[in-house]
């Protein structure tokens, strides 16, 4: 079924793999008494060779052995980089949602004030829109024609359509219509 050879060679390989995970958990551990009875071991091994292709064979899985314990150093490194790499973030993450929410707050706060601002202008320009309506239509024609084009556009908004045609008539022709158009066009904020 196997061969000597093969069967050599299977139980080195056993008997190594055995023999490095001893001698690593021996210094792991920082057992001193461990590691030399370890390390006689191998010396004991290494005279038992039979030929000089298990002695090749041996060393060709040591020096296999010794370059997979190191990529596994070096991924127990980049692991540990990984995961403090990972709380930094988390913790970044973190301070940022913090910030948002703050920001959201301030936002909030922001419009608020606004809408309260809004609130307070419309009911000014309603109360002088009343006074314009209660003025003669000559008068308040005069007057809304040195007025700003927005203001005066507010201002017929919110005055009833009968008051509002009645002063319109009496403005000239000109600025009527550069108020026509501004009331036409009245934007939404």
């Amino acid at each position: 079924m196997f061969s000597k050879t093969t069967l050599f060679l299977i139980v080195t390989f056993f008997f190594t793999t055995e023999f490095a995970t001893s001698l690593s958990l021996a210094v792991e551990s920082g057992d001193a008494e461990k590691t030399t009875k370890v390390a006689s071991e191998k010396e004991t091994q290494k005279t038992s060779f039979k030929s000089v292709e298990e002695r090749r064979l041996y060393s060709v899985l040591q020096n296999e052995r010794a370059d997979l314990e190191e990529e596994r150093k070096v991924l127990v490194l980049k692991e540990k980089e990984l995961k403090t790499l990972q709380e930094e973030a988390d913790k970044k993450l973190k301070l940022l949602d913090e910030k948002l929410a703050e920001l959201r707050k301030v936002q909030a706060r922001i419009e608020e004030l606004l809408a309260e601002k809004d609130s307070r202008e419309r009911k000014k320009t309603e109360n002088l829109s009343l006074i314009y309506a209660k003025m003669t239509p000559d008068r308040a024609a005069l007057t809304m024609a040195a007025l700003d084009e927005q203001l005066a556009a507010d201002l017929l908004a919110a005055m009833k359509v009968k008051s509002a045609a009645k002063i319109l008539d009496r403005m000239d022709k000109l600025k009527a219509s550069r108020l026509s158009t501004t009331f036409a066009t009245i934007k939404v904020e």
